[in-house]
């Protein structure tokens, strides 16, 4: 990992605003910055993610996400992913019931057909259906099932990476990392 003081101006200036909008420099930022090329490429795409990822309601895209990081045992990803739908103002106490969302009562019929495909995404091999992706691209539109299956690929890559590297959660469920979010 990087800290602060050894960082140069472009590793500073993202930790400024990381810690801004997060209460705290997330730490995969800290261990991107050890490699400066991967580390813009990362921060450059996140935030186009975050600008273009926008057909879906955000509750489905930060649902599907949180799920993905949970099947992959991401602790970092789900303590984040938590952060994030509780500052968004969604209800994060159904995510208790996230591995049950077949039965519960607390997930839509799109989110449990979207949170299907993300574990059938998420499994390895895939397990992925052509009705699911039909039927997804039939109620979310083309554009909506498209950004879904991006979003899961993504939570995906994340999970993993954040997983290899040993980066687990860092107290931002409980706001010890987070005491002044920006939102």
């Amino acid at each position: 990992m990087v800290r602060k003081d050894n960082a140069g101006p472009l590793v500073r200036g993202m930790y400024w605003y990381a810690k801004r909008r997060y209460g705290a420099v997330p730490e995969p930022y800290a261990v991107f910055a050890q490699h400066g090329g991967l580390l813009k490429a990362a921060g450059v795409h996140e935030l186009w993610i975050e600008k273009a990822a926008t057909r879906l309601p955000a509750s489905l895209r930060q649902l599907v996400q949180y799920r993905v990081a949970v099947v992959l045992g991401c602790s970092w990803c789900v303590d984040f992913g938590a952060m994030v739908q509780r500052l968004g103002g969604l209800d994060i106490d159904r995510l208790r019931e996230i591995d049950d969302y077949r039965t519960s009562d607390k997930f839509t019929d799109i989110e449990c057909k979207a949170l299907a495909y993300a574990d059938a995404m998420t499994t390895t091999p895939t397990t992925v259906t052509d009705e699911q992706v039909e039927e997804l691209d039939a109620e979310l539109g083309h554009d909506g099932a498209l950004e879904l299956t991006y979003l899961i690929a993504l939570e995906n890559q994340r999970s993993r990476i954040n997983q290899a590297l040993g980066i687990v959660e860092q107290g931002f469920t409980s706001g010890e990392a987070c005491r002044i979010p920006r939102v």
